[in-house]
């Protein structure tokens, strides 16, 4: 089954990388968030934490790279996404989270879009249920359409869920610019 419904050991499985992230980069200033399916409750998801690794100063990339290659990582580039540069496990020596745990590993820029992206829908998900309800059940939709098969599943969310995303990422984006203004006024 492609689709697995939300496991509180998601949460735990994010800690246990984020802590090995954060003590070796704890050199640079830097935050680590767990975004994607897995880092709502309640939402049904691929098992892959999905994780991004945020920088503050431009010049700390170079760093972060070098102590991700340190702990196993090779920089696979940016995939076609600017200001979001992806990080795959070389396997060669086993580590008994990063190897264990599936994940994805992102870096971005503290300004990336990718980044914001990520975030607000992410948050959005998380405060709304209507909204997560609506998205799980396209996505185990679209596993029913490809057949349980991981690549045709990405290939076709990308087409189907790619307006749904799009439409809850502006609708945070808005509440987010209300919040700002209701601060603003007060």
């Amino acid at each position: 089954m492609l689709i697995h419904e939300y496991q509180d050991k998601w949460s735990s499985d994010f800690e246990e990388i984020k802590e090995v992230l954060l003590a070796r980069l704890s050199a640079t200033e830097v935050t680590v968030e767990h975004v994607g399916s897995t880092a709502v409750p309640g939402l049904a998801a691929k098992p892959i934490i999905d994780v991004d690794v945020v920088y503050f100063s431009s010049g700390d990339f170079d760093k972060i790279k070098s102590g991700l290659e340190g702990i196993g990582y090779f920089h696979h580039g940016n995939q076609g996404i600017l200001q979001r540069e992806v990080f795959k496990r070389t396997k060669r020596d086993l580590h008994p989270v990063l190897d264990f745990v599936i994940h994805h590993l992102y870096v971005c820029p503290s300004g990336s879009e990718e980044l914001r992206r990520h975030l607000f829908f992410r948050d959005y998900l998380r405060k709304d249920l209507a909204a997560r309800e609506e998205y799980q059940a396209l996505k185990q939709q679209i596993a029913e359409e490809a057949e349980q098969d991981r690549k045709r599943y990405s290939e076709i969310k990308e087409v189907k869920a790619r307006a749904f995303i799009l439409s809850a990422i502006e609708k945070a984006q808005q509440q987010s610019m209300k919040l700002g203004q209701l601060r603003l006024d007060h």
